[in-house]
């Protein structure tokens, strides 16, 4: 059974479109579906003028649909405000007041009402996830628009760490809270961190389209975004929801062009009591070596009487820049242009170095373009550190990267299986990263 609240008079249809139009001349009907609530929860919406769209702001939520079906669950009043676009412009319409005489908690008992609210009569807090919670890597994460951004289908392009990319901490108003409630109605409140309510409102969670609507107030975002993006609380795509995590995907809408933002936020009460997994880092292979009496300057030389050639690995893995013993490159690709380029494979392809102990002496060689240069080497074994008295590693000038030093330190090593891996040269530190710039030489 369907009782219809209202359905608008019925006069003239003409009308000049260069004036508004009068709110008589609009037409729709607002009925509650008894048969689906006997307590008039299920509320349908309908536009019955043609060429005009109404919107609709129905508490829980606002839409434009020609015809939109609203399920309340708590009982109330509940006063629904409606404006026309029209060719003259907008009309404000009369509201209308619908009353719920029932509860019907079937409509927000859901995993998912339950893990955004903590469930019917409970509420929950969420705040931006600053990366140190386990979860994602900070506040915010970007989505090409091409690609697929769906409910539990999406693929972050770019996640930057701790704050949104360029955003300040006072643009991220860090400690700031907005709360989801089921406590007599869907109540969304955004609070500052000492508790002070600084938003008060509503929302609606579609369970199946995996969209969220807010009315009165906003999720919580950097004060530098507000202006990019024009939709922040209607329909917006909810991309994960678990009992510590929200992502919700908001669409870029300024000059920059369209682009997914995601926000990442995590339930306050996990965030309060969450307790870091502490592991010790996994340093490179061979990072920081130890050697027996002797055994770097047999690995260099080859042994007495012995000489050995190392070259740049150019075709494998050339250089890397290790922090707290831990590299990042794969290739000469990893540094293409910036770091590594053309010119120091020219280089590389046309040189070589030797250690050796021919004549009692330890002796360095290297060889570059044709031109060969050489003097004596000495190992202190404490520090692993090679000095090359006069002579220095394969040199490239033209490039930031070339190793000018004559003291090298041995950063990685492979005690048996240098013969297949190499040694790699640290030529630079620096203290504030812990980082080392290092060389890779292999056996050719």
């Amino acid at each position: 059974m369907l009782t219809a609240l209202l359905i608008s008079s019925c006069s003239p249809d003409t009308y000049s479109l260069d004036e508004p139009m009068d709110k008589s001349d609009i037409h729709f009907e607002i009925t509650q579906d008894l048969a689906a609530d006997p307590g008039g929860n299920t509320v349908i919406l309908k536009n019955t003028t043609p060429g005009v769209v109404l919107t609709w702001d129905y508490v829980t939520g606002k839409s434009n649909k020609a015809v939109e079906t609203v399920k309340y669950a708590f009982k109330g009043n509940y006063t629904i405000k409606i404006s026309a676009v029209t060719d003259g412009g907008i009309v404000e319409l009369d509201p209308v007041t619908v009353t719920v005489s029932a509860d019907n908690l079937n409509y927000v008992n859901d995993p998912l009402w339950t893990a955004l609210s903590g469930g019917v009569g409970k509420q929950k807090s969420w705040v931006f996830d600053n990366g140190k919670y386990g979860l994602a890597p900070g506040a915010m994460s970007y989505a090409d628009p091409s690609g697929t951004v769906e409910w539990g289908n999406f693929s972050p392009n770019w996640e930057p760490s701790g704050n949104a990319n360029s955003s300040t901490d006072a643009d991220m108003h860090w400690g700031r809270y907005m709360t989801f409630s089921l406590e007599g109605g869907p109540f969304m409140t955004v609070h500052e961190a000492d508790g002070t309510t600084i938003e008060n409102g509503s929302y609606f969670l579609d369970i199946n389209a995996h969209t969220l609507t807010t009315n009165g107030a906003t999720i919580l975002r950097p004060d530098n975004y507000i202006a990019n993006a024009s939709n922040w609380t209607s329909n917006i795509k909810v991309l994960k929801l678990t009992d510590n995590q929200l992502r919700i995907a908001i669409m870029r809408t300024n000059s920059e062009g369209a682009w997914w933002y995601i926000w990442n936020f995590v339930s306050k009460e996990y965030a309060d009591n969450y307790v870091p997994i502490v592991t010790e880092p996994v340093v490179d292979e061979g990072f920081n070596p130890t050697f027996a009496s002797g055994e770097l300057l047999k690995m260099l030389t080859g042994g007495v009487g012995a000489g050995r050639i190392w070259a740049l690995d150019a075709a494998g893995n050339p250089v890397d820049w290790l922090a707290a013993g831990i590299g990042w490159t794969t290739g000469p690709g990893s540094s293409s242009d910036w770091g590594w380029n053309p010119d120091w494979t020219a280089v590389a392809n046309n040189s070589w170095i030797r250690f050796d102990q021919y004549g009692g002496k330890q002796n360095y060689t290297r060889s570059q373009n044709g031109v060969v240069t050489s003097g004596l080497f000495t190992i202190n074994a404490e520090t692993n550190e090679i000095n090359l008295g006069s002579e220095t590693l394969i040199q490239n000038p033209s490039s930031w990267m070339n190793p000018t030093t004559n003291v090298i330190k041995v950063v990685k090593a492979y005690n048996s299986d240098f013969g297949t891996k190499g040694i790699w040269f640290g030529t630079s530190y620096d203290a504030g990263k812990n980082e080392w710039f290092v060389f890779h030489y292999i056996i050719p």
